[in-house]
């Protein structure tokens, strides 16, 4: 799984202010790579469906033990909650412990700038 495309569950308003989610994850093993790609189509279903959800893609180098994500959202409390429910909250807190490495960023973006740019989050990121 390189990467996912950018998935579109709700359409944001024109010109409106969303707010944006980063995070780089790495485990500390090949058997926690391959629990994370194992519990992703759960969360990707969830994301999918999210209220508040305005464009989601996630990046994977199992073999390097790394992940990305990259996701847009009408709002910081609407990241939350879907932080906090569905499947994503058992499974970040199933994976946590074979996490090596976790890095998470956020800023403002407009709507007419999705789909964001993967280069942006990285730079982010890093």
């Amino acid at each position: 799984m390189p990467t996912l495309p950018w998935t579109v569950p709700n359409t944001p308003p024109a010109g409106a202010e969303v707010h944006v989610f980063a995070s780089r994850f790495e485990t500390s093993s090949h058997w926690g790579a391959l629990k994370f790609f194992l519990r992703t189509p759960g969360v990707w279903r969830q994301v999918s469906r999210a209220p508040g959800a305005y464009g989601a893609t996630l990046r994977a180098q199992p073999l390097r033990r790394t992940f990305w994500t990259l996701s847009a959202w009408e709002s910081p409390q609407a990241l939350r909650a879907f932080a906090r429910s569905g499947t994503h909250a058992p499974t970040s807190r199933g994976l946590a412990p074979q996490m090596k490495d976790a890095k998470y960023v956020t800023w403002t973006a407009k709507s007419d700038e999705l789909p964001l740019d993967w280069a942006e989050a990285i730079r982010r990121l890093t």
